[in-house]
Order: structure tokens, then sequence, then C-alpha cells
């Protein structure tokens, strides 16, 4: 038996996993056409070669066309997902690792206008906030027909070759029928037992359809933290009657996920506190004999080393974490923990399922992109070369550690005496302060590949050209775009002054967002914390943080709310001047083709980046490529090879915000795609 309790092996009945950490269900929408193709395969296979024991996947497939895909869901109800399963079980079970998919019927979390346009179905007529689609009540042989599709859809997971499925029971039909406001007046409602009935039925067809040695588990809400909602007593009987009728094995989930706000409770993300909802979890451990598995908010292998040894849990979710690094297990099991690439939390992954409809990463390009992008750099370059990198945020530190993961010989001048660039501005806010996670590991790795450091160095040309490099990157970032008003630019302050405590407003402000993302969120949430401020935040959008993902704009919705900031919307700042000591603010409404008038102390503005380029265009006529890239050539990450001046000294090239304003992801991204080919 092994020390460490992650890596111990575990049964869930015939079940033999060859240690206790789970990637627990989600769906990351890599399907295609409902189906789990190449990319889908590709993203499971690469944690089964990383170790993990249990890999869990398609989050909420559908077993029924009345519910319609929400986020990509596998259409479990098709008899073509067969041969697609098979592959995949196949791919996965080569590298050791046991895999199950959860199924499910959402009920009313879908729309009633995607797939086949059929009423969703709810024990009552209802509405979801999340996905606001009003529902049927349904009737007896609405029911009668999903029993039957739960049992064939599992069946369909048989028939693939996968070890088991698990039910979802959390926001979604099952669980619907076990709230105390199921108050049905037939013998799907009323009291408990009755309340049951639905997804006791949905257990004994789908174990008579897969046979007894097929897993079944299910994924449950114990308690909803909802006022007259489901307690933990009756979620406890709940779990009780699902293990007596058969049920293997049961996942803890507390909360609801019918709006952003409960979402965000139910799966905590940064700025939380650690484990939540591990107490409960125990409390399920000790009320049943079957094993208990947990997930949300164990971040870090510490936490769920604690949460296995104390008894908590039989099996420990980190499927966030594996996300960020899909070979977390068997780093533990090399002995090299200070090399796992940490989960941050900031639920980019989740976030950006619902905004560009595909998970992704904040600081690992390659999740989700197994096919193009390797996890672990194994691959040495021919012909080493001398690399100099300007910049230390995000793009730099990728850029340099790639290049040196290649073999190459990578110098990296920084002109902030650390790195992190704009991530240590975004991390100032307490609850944000893990993104710097992104920066120390990058850094830590660099140091460990031999990447020199030169901090407090402002390079210019005469830095650069002493290095004789073979390459030179530029990424140096950008600085505020303050000088985007028709008049009154020299009056105003940037989100970044504000983040970084160099400007402390007070009185009457006006934060202006003229960019959707976190920038002027979390600057006026800043604000919100200070004395004697009274806030307006505007927008030119017809939302707040329409680039704001549903899981982290509750945080800032929260602190608006509790602080009373004006909010207003559809409106941009066109000019600011001085009036009698204080400032005058002009808005447009471009809806209502009028123009407002506000009178404050001081103004904040949010507009993106201006790139920092000046040294990139210095150094342009010394390069051999005259600063150009080859984009299909960076896409298709094949090496660089235009040449505009044969007497160049060097290549040159930019990334990430040096080149124009986006994100931490796309900043990471650059500096891998262009590094991977030298």
């Amino acid at each position: 038996m092994h020390n460490d309790p992650l890596l111990q092996p575990f049964s869930i009945r015939h079940l033999h996993l060859r240690n206790r950490v789970v990637s627990t269900s989600h769906e990351p929408a890599y399907s295609e056409a409902g189906m789990p193709k190449r990319r889908y395969r590709d993203y499971l296979v690469e944690k089964a070669r990383g170790g993990v024991g249990l890999n869990m996947f398609g989050g909420s497939a559908i077993v029924a066309p009345d519910s319609p895909p929400a986020f990509g869901n596998l259409e479990i109800y098709r008899d073509e997902i067969v041969p697609w399963f098979r592959d995949l079980s196949d791919a996965v079970h080569e590298h050791g690792s046991a895999l199950m998919c959860q199924i499910s019927h959402l009920g009313w979390r879908g729309s009633n206008f995607t797939g086949d346009w059929l009423p969703l179905i709810w024990p009552n007529h209802g509405r979801e906030p999340a996905h606001r689609s009003f529902t049927k009540k349904a009737e007896e042989w609405d029911l009668a027909r999903i029993i039957d599709q739960y049992a064939s859809a599992a069946l369909r997971c048989r028939e693939g070759g996968l070890d088991g499925v698990e039910m979802e029971a959390y926001g979604h039909l099952l669980d619907a029928f076990w709230y105390p406001t199921n108050d049905r007046d037939d013998a799907w409602g009323g009291s408990l037992e009755n309340r049951m009935r639905f997804s006791l039925e949905v257990v004994s067809a789908v174990r008579k359809a897969v046979g007894s040695d097929f897993i079944v588990g299910i994924r449950m809400v114990v308690d909803d933290a909802t006022p007259g909602g489901l307690g933990e007593e009756e979620g406890l009987m709940i779990a009780r009657t699902l293990q007596d009728h058969g049920i293997d094995f049961i996942s803890v989930i507390k909360g609801r996920i019918d709006s952003e706000v409960t979402l965000s409770k139910a799966i905590p993300g940064m700025g939380t506190p650690s484990a939540p909802h591990l107490a409960l979890a125990g409390a399920v451990k000790r009320t049943v004999t079957i094993p208990v598995m947990h997930a949300a908010r164990i971040s870090d292998v510490a936490t769920a080393r604690y949460a296995l040894r104390e008894g908590f849990v039989d099996l420990v979710g980190l499927t966030r974490p594996q996300i960020a690094d899909p070979h977390l297990v068997a780093k533990v099991a090399a002995g090299q923990e200070d090399r796992i690439r940490p989960c941050v939390g900031a639920s980019y992954c989740i976030d950006r399922i619902y905004i560009s409809g595909q998970a992704h990463c904040l600081h690992n390009p390659a999740a989700g992109r197994e096919a193009l992008l390797p996890h672990e750099i194994t691959e040495k370059s021919a012909t080493p070369r001398k690399v100099l990198i300007v910049g230390a945020g995000p793009a730099g530190l990728e850029a340099a550690r790639v290049a040196a993961e290649r073999g190459h010989d990578v110098t990296v001048l920084e002109a902030a005496a650390q790195a992190g660039g704009q991530v240590r501005v975004a991390a100032m806010p307490m609850r944000r302060r893990e993104l710097l996670g992104l920066v120390e590991w990058r850094v830590s790795e660099c140091e460990h590949l031999g990447v020199h450091f030169r901090y407090n160095c402002f390079a210019g040309e005469d830095e650069v050209l002493a290095e004789a490099p073979d390459v030179v990157i530029i990424a140096t970032g950008g600085l505020p775009n303050t000088e985007f008003l028709d008049a009154g630019n020299e009056l105003v302050s940037s989100t970044w002054d504000v983040l970084s405590g160099d400007v402390k407003p007070s009185g009457d402000v006006l934060v202006f967002d003229y960019h959707g993302g976190h920038q002027a969120m979390s600057a006026a949430e800043t604000l919100c914390e200070r004395d004697g401020v009274s806030l307006e935040l505007v927008t030119s959008e017809r939302s707040l943080g329409p680039d704001v993902g549903g899981l982290n704009m509750p945080a800032y919705l929260r602190a608006f709310a509790r602080h009373d900031v004006r909010q207003t919307l559809g409106h941009r700042v066109k000019a600011v001047a001085r009036e009698n000591g204080r400032l005058k603010v002009t808005l447009h409404d471009d809806y209502g083709e009028l123009t407002r008038e506000r009178i404050v102390d001081h103004v904040v503005v949010e507009h993106g980046t201006l790139p920092l380029d000046d040294l990139y265009f210095a150094l342009r006529n010394y390069s051999t490529n005259a600063g150009e890239l080859d984009q299909a050539a960076f896409v298709a990450l094949e090496p660089q090879r235009i040449e505009r001046n044969p007497d160049g000294r060097f290549q040159l090239f930019r990334i990430g915000d040096a080149i124009n304003s986006r994100d931490i992801h796309a900043a990471i991204y650059d500096g891998m795609r262009l590094t991977l080919a030298l």
C-alpha cells in the first residue's frame, strides 16, 4: 500500500482503480455533432496518460431529444455514439484509467428554441433563470418515456466499452422531483417517498438494462443551501435510499445551479475558501457504505490528501486542476509536485464555454488542443539558438519556458523588479491573488530550465544588440489606453492606477468601461471597498462585463449591490472637463441619441491597452524578417523562415499585448506557439 493516499488503489465493487484521483464529469464542449470524436478523445487520453485513476466525462450527456444540448452536450440518445465510445474507451483503457460517462435529462436547463424545438419537461410549470425557458408539467407518458431513455442511454455506454455511468441529479430532472416544492398531487409528488419515485424507477431501469457487473453511480445534491429547499437531513435520507436501491457510488454536490449566483457557489472559484463543501461530503460518507467522492474547490494536492487522509471521501475529484495539468498524478508519483501547473481558480475553463463555445484553461493552452500542442515538451531543437526575450509578463514567460524546454539558451530582460507584467496588476485585489500562481509557476519552471533573468533592465537597442541574439521576442505588453475621449483625456485615471493603488479616488467617482472584461469590474470592486467613495459604473454595452463569465460576475455584482453602485448602461463618456474644482463628464446614449452630464470628483476609464512597441519598431531594420510573422507557419507550428533582410542579425517577433490588447490566455498561447517551432 502506497503511503500517499492519493496513490493508493481503490475498488468500486469489481472495478479496480489504480489510485484515488478522479477527474469528475464535466463537459468541455469539445463534441462534434453531439459525438466524442478526436478532440474529445485526445483530451481524455492525455489525463489517462497523466495517471488519473478514474476518468469521467460527458457532463450532462443527454438521454433524450427533449433535453436539447445547452453547452456542447454529448447526444447519448443516438445509437451512432456507440462506436465513438468504443474508440474512446479503448484509447483511455490503454493508458490504465477507468472511464465513465455522466448521463442526464436536463429538464428545464436548456432552451425550447434549439434542437428539435420540443417543450422542456419539469415536475411543474417553471422557468430556470439561467436558461430562461418555460417548462411543460411532465405527464405520465413523459416520465415513462424518459425512464426508458435513461436505460437505453446507459446500455449504449456499456456497449461502448465504458466502465460505468454516473447519473446527474443536481439542477436537472432527476433531483427536480426531490425538492419540497414538488407539490404534485399524483404518485410523483408530495411525500418524500413519492418525490423519489421517478429517480428510483430510473435507477431500476438502468440497472436492469446494464446488468449487475456495470457500475452505476450518481452525482447528487445533498443540500441545496436554499431556504425551504432540500436540506441536509432529507438529502442524507435520499442518499441512503439510493444506496439501498443499487447505486454504486455517490459524488456529493452542495447548492443549486439554476442561476449564475447559485452556480458560482456550487462550483466555487477564485477568492473563495478551499474545499468549502468537504464537511457535507464527510456527512454522506458517514451515512452510506458505498464509495463517496467530491470535487468542489479541491484545487491542490495538499487539500486532496487531507480530504482522503481525514476520511471525508474515498475518492477525490481534482477536475479543474487536471485541466491545468493533466499529468498531475504522474508528477505526484515522480516526486515532482513542485512542477505541477497549478489551477488558479479563474473559472476561465467553464466561463469560456458560454462565451466562446468551448473550454480553455487560462494558463494551459494545450488543454483541449492536444492534437496541436503538447502538454509535456520533450522534443529538443536540432539547432539550439540564443533567444532574447524582452518582457516577463505571461507571454514572455511562456515563450521563455517553452524555448528553454526545446533546448535553447534563453535570456529574459524585464524592466520591473519582478516578473508578472499586467498579471501583477490584475492580482492586486486580494480576491484575485491566485492569479499570481501562473506567474510563479512559470518563473519556477524557467529557473529549473536555466533561463537567465535580468530584472530592473529597461532594454533599448544597445542592450539587445549587446546580447548578440539569434532570435529576439518582444513581449513588452501594453499600457492603458486613456486617449480615446473627444476632450479631457489628461483628466482621467486608468483602472491600472486604481488596482495598483497609485491613485486612490474619493468622493463621487465614475468608472467608464469601454472594454467589457474584468478590468473595470475589478477596479470598481476595489473602489467599493474604499470609505468615502460614491460610485457610478458606466458602460457602453447593454449589460455589465459581457466578457466576464457567469462564475465570476456574481462576486462583482454582490459588491456593487452591497455598496449601492449606480449602474448606467448603453452610455459612452465623450468628454471630461474641469468645472468649479470638480469634473464635468459628458455622456452620450447611442440608443436614445441623448446627451447627459455628471459632476464628479474622479473619472476612471478602461479601454484596453495600447502596445508598448517602440523597441520592436526600433529593431526591425536589424532583423532578417523585418519583424514579419508567417501566420500560416505560426498556426501550423512550423518554423519561421521569412527573410527580408539577408544582412539582418536576428529574427524578430512580438507576442501578446505588445501586438494588441487581448487576455492572459491569448498571450500565453502566442508565446507557446511561436517558440515550439524554434
